[in-house]
């Protein structure tokens, strides 16, 4: 295996050129006029990644945190795609879909995720929003009940499984105050919601956080209203030695889906929705329940410093109806336009730390499973004059999905002196991913995949001065493909467990640099990441995707993240990213449908951008608070054009929005009671433009509007208890 080269990232395409320089002149420009202040700023603690929690700036890799001020000022709390476009090397595209998850990639891994979250893990409170297999969903995230959000990106730490692009973590906002919370939220599209919460001291130790969620959305395309109702609860007990914390999730999610837009049905009118979401009359209920649980020992005395044990059970149910035509269902091998799974989920994880003079390690081993009772049903009823369409018709699929992980891990930091810090860690697991068919009558689907994997990562950390440090980092990554992904081999009718599908593993490499000083902060990173067996899109027939590998991948880029308080009265903060991230092998796909094994194939070439990615992105804010006329924020982000498909036969526009925000406290009754106001303006200047893209779409109904110029007034009332 070849050593990861890490390369400057600077882009030499003169069109990108500019955007990124100016973020990066921003950035140093802010971190050059406040280098005078002497002492360093505030410290954020992070636990993401790190053998003990330890300050953000002291971290060997690149890692994000989006504080609960951020969370609460960002919107109504509904998306991260709110709050996320401040952290460099993450898009986290708002759908506008809520039969959708949101779209998450991280450096590039993720990006061509048509469902669901791919390559980046995600995690609230240390229980897993994803799954053995590798996906997952952020559908369940309460913001509004968090303290903050942490964000490591790429595999620089063996913590985690299963994964290329990182970590996103929600960690929960403990009891410092007892107080009880009501907020209303009204917004443009009619979205309203509303939410209640209480965190109070139980007695005898225990402390208790709990809240319910209720959001109504109309939505500004035709056949995109949506519901969701949430509820949280965090129970937690502390004694001398030991915090136990328990969490409980509930989630109902129905929403209709307005399905993406063709090229010429996006430039002729954005805010339309095709015609095939009425017909098909395309939804997706969706209902979870999940509930885990943590114990925390801690040793006064002793090399053993701390045990941890931490397991976690849970269903998630969805429904799904297509706009698959009735005319493929006709084969007989065909699994039907309504898909129907019933899924049970449960794992377990156990950490040791052992600590000696300069040297932390923790050993662990977690478990995870995951059964998915699927079905597949016509998605309509009759024929000729009679049909009816859009509803649950005859049975065409019944199988029992399963994904297994078993993983052991080793992660150390040792003190090597000079100001050097580092770190390395060891994980080795097993993921077997299978299939059992119950339906017969069109032939056996059964199959099953097992991928094995050993990731190392080693990291450096050197405090170059007070406030100062720089970091190295290289790191082994595997994706393995999903249950979805495995689930129809390219030839041979489109049925058949994928039993010729690789996982996809990647060598990466970071280096970059942390300053911290009074009233200022900057960070820079370089990054590359070569991927071996990168997964892609094989065939598409009858609304049924096939994968396969397509060789290598490389990407490659410059992040870049930076604030300054200017004044008491002002401050800024920037963004930026640049990622080139291109296939570096050919390989053959269809342009059309049907695609099947036997119709005609194009190449991809050599050097072509990886779907769904962008070159340069960057963000931007400029606040100013007065202790009378509250705080005011002026935001603007911004994003390069976006491949649709691998070919790079078209792409969605680069675009740049801008926001305006304003939110103030008041004191309201008796002591520790208040009122807190926030007002948003999004898309400031009503520009048309496509938010997201639906990677690979079989009916090159690629694009995804983002939402036109919208409105928002959250009213919050607090109590002291």
């Amino acid at each position: 295996m070849q050593t990861p080269i890490l390369r400057a990232a600077f882009p030499t395409n003169r069109r990108l050129r500019t955007p990124v320089l100016m973020a990066a002149a921003l950035c140093c420009a802010a971190v050059s006029t406040a280098a005078s202040a002497a002492a360093s700023a505030a410290e954020t603690v992070v636990v993401t990644g790190s053998v003990v929690q330890r300050a953000i700036e002291e971290a060997p890799y690149a890692i994000s945190v989006v504080e609960r001020e951020t969370l609460r000022d960002a919107g109504p709390m509904i998306s991260l795609s709110e709050s996320m476009a401040g952290v460099p090397g993450i898009v986290v595209n708002n759908r506008w879909n809520y039969a959708q998850d949101q779209q998450i990639s991280s450096r590039g891994f993720g990006a061509r995720a048509g469902f669901g979250v791919r390559g980046v893990r995600l995690y609230t409170d240390g229980i897993p929003s994803t799954g053995p297999d590798g996906q997952g969903q952020v559908s369940n995230f309460d913001l509004a009940g968090a303290e903050r959000v942490e964000v490591l990106r790429g595999p620089f730490s063996v913590l985690y499984g299963n994964s290329s692009g990182g970590v996103i973590s929600l960690i929960s906002a403990p009891v410092k105050v007892p107080e009880v919370e009501a907020g209303v939220d009204i917004g443009s599209f009619g979205m309203n919601q509303a939410r209640v919460g209480v965190a109070t001291s139980l007695g005898g130790r225990f402390d208790l956080r709990a809240g319910l969620q209720s959001m109504r959305f109309n939505g500004f395309r035709p056949h995109s209203e949506a519901e969701r109702d949430l509820a949280n609860v965090r129970l937690g007990w502390q004694g001398e030695r030991d915090t136990v914390t328990v969490l409980l999730n509930y989630l109902d999610q129905p929403a209709q889906d307005p399905l993406g837009l063709t090229r010429e049905k996006f430039d002729s009118d954005p805010l339309q929705t095709t015609p095939e979401a009425n017909l098909y009359d395309t939804r997706k209920n969706t209902r979870q329940t999940q509930a885990g649980a943590s114990w925390r020992h801690r040793f006064d005395e002793g090399v053993l410093r701390e045990t941890q044990l931490a397991a976690y059970t849970g269903q998630r149910g969805v429904t799904q109806w297509l706009a698959i035509p009735p005319g493929p269902q006709g084969n007989p091998r065909h699994g039907g336009g309504v898909v129907d799974f019933d899924r049970d989920s449960h794992g377990v994880e156990g950490r040791l730390r052992w600590a000696w003079d300069g040297l932390d390690v923790i050993f662990g081993a977690a478990a995870d499973r995951q059964r998915d009772d699927r079905r597949g049903y016509e998605n309509f009823t009759g024929s000729g004059d009679s049909q009816v369409l859009g509803v649950t018709g005859a049975l065409r699929r019944e199988e029992t999905n399963r994904a297994e992980s078993n993983d052991v891990f080793a992660q150390g930091e040792l003190a090597l002196g000079s100001g050097f810090t580092g770190s390395a860690g060891l994980r080795s697991g097993q993921v077997k991913l299978s299939t059992q068919d119950a339906f017969l009558s069109n032939g056996n689907d059964s199959g099953e995949r097992t991928f094995s994997y050993t990731n190392p990562v080693i990291g450096l950390r050197w405090q170059v001065a007070q406030g100062l440090n720089l970091f190295a980092s290289l790191a082994r990554g595997t994706e393995t493909p999903t249950l979805g992904e495995l689930a129809y081999q390219p030839s041979g009718g489109g049925g058949g467990f994928n039993t010729a599908l690789n996982a996809q593993t990647s060598r990466q490499a970071e280096a970059g640099a942390k300053w911290r000083g009074t009233g200022w902060d900057a960070d820079l990173t370089l990054f590359e990441a070569r991927v071996s067996d990168e997964i892609g899109v094989a065939t598409n027939s009858g609304g049924r995707s096939s994968f396969q590998n397509v060789g290598s991948t490389l990407r490659r880029g410059l992040e870049l993240a930076g604030g300054w308080q200017m004044s008491s009265a002002w401050r800024t903060r920037v963004a930026a990213t640049f990622l080139d991230a291109t296939y570096r092998d050919s390989f053959q796909v269809c342009d059309g449908l049907p695609c099947t094994a036997t119709s005609p194939r194009l190449t991809v070439p050599a050097g072509n951008r990886i779907a769904g990615t962008q070159r340069a992105s960057g963000w931007a804010e400029l606040v100013w608070t007065d202790a009378f006329w509250g705080v005011w924020g002026l935001e603007a982000r911004g994003s390069g054009n976006t491949v649709v498909n691998d070919l790079n036969s078209d792409a969605a526009a680069g675009y740049a929005v801008a926001g305006l925000r304003w939110s103030r406290s008041f004191a309201f009754g008796g002591a520790g009671s208040r009122v807190e106001l926030l007002a948003r303006v999004d898309n400031l200047f009503d520009h048309s433009f496509a938010g997201s893209v639906i990677v690979n779409e079989a009916n090159k109904r690629y694009f995804e509007t983002g939402a036109p110029r919208s409105a928002m007034l959250a009213l919050r009332w607090v109590n002291a208890l």
